[in-house]
This record gives C-alpha cells, sequence and structure tokens, in this order.
C-alpha cells in the first residue's frame, strides 16, 4: 500500500515507501548448541547493562575471565537436548508466529521477526523492512510481563538502529499485556485445552516466571507485580470455567543466576518442596513466555520432572507456551491490530 498517489517525475531515482511493518521480537539464542556459538550469545546477554546492571568494571573480569570460560559447555549441553532440525525451538516458533500472522493480516502488513541477542537482529530486521517501504513499523516485543531486562532493552536497541538511520520510520511499541483480557484468555483457553488432555488430574498447578533478581522490584521494575497479577487473573478465569474448581494454583520464579537474592519462591525449590508435602500430581505452565524454548523444554519439561519425581512426586507435565496455536495467534492477531489502529 501506499499513501500518497502522486505521480513521480519521471527522472525520479526509485523509492520504497508507504508501507506498515510488524517486528515480532524475543529474547535470543545461540546459532548452534554449541559451546563456541553459546559463548557468542553469553557474552552479547549477558554484557547488556539492563541485564547485568553490576558496572562494567566489576563485571566485565568476572564474565570474561570465569563464566565465559565455565557456563557455555553446560549451557550448549542444556541446548543439545531440545534443539531441533529447525535449529533453536525459540527462533522456529518465533518464525512460525511471524508467518501465521502474516497470513491473518494479508498483503498489507508485513511481518518479521527478530532477536534482542543472536540472529536475526532487530538491526537488521528493522533494516530490512526499512527497505522494503516500510516507513511505519510497529515493534511489538513478545513479553507479556515488562522489566527493563526484557521490553526496555528491545526499545533500546531499536532506538540504537533509528539513531544510525537517516530516513527513519516511524515506531510504536506494543505495550506489556499481562492483564490484557484477550491474553489471560487465550492462557485459560490453552492450559485447560492441555489439562483436559492429561492422564491424570494435576492437583497443583505451578505457574513458573522467569526470575530476575530482587533488587530489581525495590528499584521500581514492575515485573514482579505484573507476574503476580497474571498468575491471579488466570487463576480467577480457569476457576469461573468450573473444571478446576479444586486445583490448586502456585506461583514461582525461576532461572536463578550467581549469588544475588532472586524473586521467590523459587521454581526449583517448589517442586521439591511440593513432592515432599505429599503433591503426587502436578503440572508445570510457564505463562510470561511466548514461546517453549530453553527454559521451558529443558529447565522446566527434563530438569523440572527430575525435581519433583525424585523427592517422591509421581505425575508430572511441563505444559507448552501459547507458541503459535490457535489460541495464542488469536490473541496475537488481536492485540497486533489494536496498535495498528490507524495505520491499517
Amino acid at each position: 500500500m501506499t499513501w500518497t498517489t502522486q505521480q513521480l517525475p519521471s527522472d525520479h531515482p526509485p523509492v520504497k515507501s508507504g508501507n506498515i511493518g510488524v517486528l515480532l521480537v524475543n529474547l535470543g539464542t545461540p546459532d548452534a548448541p554449541t559451546p563456541g556459538a553459546v559463548k557468542t550469545y553469553l557474552a552479547e546477554f549477558l554484557s547488556d547493562r539492563r541485564v547485568v546492571e553490576i558496572p562494567p568494571i566489576a563485571w566485565q573480569p568476572i564474565l570474561r575471565g570465569i563464566i565465559l570460560n565455565t557456563r557455555p559447555k553446560k549451557s550448549a549441553h542444556a541446548y543439545q537436548q531440545v534443539w531441533t532440525e529447525e535449529g533453536s525451538p525459540l527462533a522456529a516458533i518465533t518464525a512460525q508466529q511471524a508467518r501465521a500472522l502474516q497470513q491473518r493480516l494479508g498483503d498489507g502488513v508485513q511481518v518479521g521477526w527478530g532477536m534482542r541477542y543472536g540472529n536475526p537482529s532487530i538491526a537488521q530486521e528493522m533494516t530490512r523492512l526499512k527497505d522494503a517501504g516500510c516507513d511505519r513499523i510497529l515493534l511489538a516485543p513478545l513479553y507479556p510481563q515488562y522489566s527493563g531486562a526484557t521490553t526496555a532493552t528491545v526499545v533500546d536497541k531499536a532506538a540504537e538502529t533509528l539513531g544510525r538511520m537517516r530516513w527513519q520510520p516511524a515506531l510504536r511499541t506494543l505495550p506489556p499485556y499481562h492483564d490484557d483480557p484477550v491474553y489471560i484468555s487465550a492462557l485459560a483457553r490453552d492450559l485447560t485445552r492441555q489439562m483436559d488432555r492429561l492422564d491424570f488430574v494435576p492437583e497443583v498447578l505451578l505457574l513458573s516466571f522467569h526470575g530476575m533478581p530482587e533488587r530489581t522490584l525495590h528499584l521500581g521494575d514492575p515485573y514482579h507485580c505484573h507476574c503476580r497479577k497474571t498468575a491471579r487473573l488466570l487463576e480467577t478465569e480457569m476457576r469461573a470455567a468450573g473444571e478446576y474448581a479444586q486445583l490448586r494454583f502456585v506461583t514461582s520464579f525461576q532461572s536463578r543466576f550467581g549469588r544475588a537474592k532472586w524473586l521467590e519462591p523459587a521454581t526449583d525449590t517448589m517442586l521439591e518442596a511440593e513432592a515432599k508435602a505429599g503433591t503426587k500430581r502436578l503440572a508445570i505452565a510457564a505463562p510470561g513466555f511466548s514461546a517453549d524454548c530453553l527454559e521451558t523444554l529443558e529447565e522446566l519439561a527434563i530438569t523440572g520432572r527430575e525435581q519433583f519425581t525424585a523427592p517422591g512426586g509421581e505425575q508430572f507435565a511441563a505444559l507448552s507456551c501459547l507458541n503459535a496455536n490457535e489460541a495464542g495467534m488469536d490473541m496475537l492477531d488481536t492485540i497486533i491490530r489494536r496498535e495498528l489502529s490507524g495505520w491499517i
């Protein structure tokens, strides 16, 4: 589509403009499940001042001298357990979401996808969309709950990319949607569908969100509050349906790193505690993740199962994220169209 029908002079150089772009953005992934690729990915990820707020003069020697020499091998082994023929699960699913959204939005919008860390990068995809004539771009970080370490750093990188452009596209940013009824409804619909298909009835549904250092909460980051509100609204929505009136909902935070105090309770601690307290049947979901990834497929589905069954738990199910399924795409379609209002 174009925003003007004015005829260009015959000697005017070809110009592509007037198109609308949507850029879906997720966290990131190494290019391969190898120590070398993981080291490159971690170096970029853990050098982000939004992610690690320790002054670089103190942090970089630790990162370069210790972490990047020890962690890549362990992380590469974890990635190897979940890697697919299409590559990283996170990248493959985000690409599926982009393709499905493209079909829904039609030719009037160009949909791309990128990663904050790794490939394809935000800079590459924003440049590609601009070169394709998109002078209006909706930046869509796929993080329902806002955090400086997720949503904000995506916006930072987009702004950095704009800073290198002479002809900048207009930019909108998808706001966090942690309490959006469309998102809550999609979660409730999809989790109910998955639990209905289990060969056991869970006693507990553990809602595991990615962790953050506790100090981020005290510094004003709303992430913890957003997660808690999502969990509360989701429980209300699922109980209203009446099918899981006896189900007990528990909220926890996963992926602790380093010695600092993190948001609690911790997912691994809760899995062990539930088993020791006599819970025999448990399902776990990760409503803060828009797509399955290392943290859900390895940390929850594989390691989490061991953490629950070793102390006496018997039946365990790791439920999938919304991914590119019907409920998830209905939700994405709705919130993206809402933010494109006035452009399409």
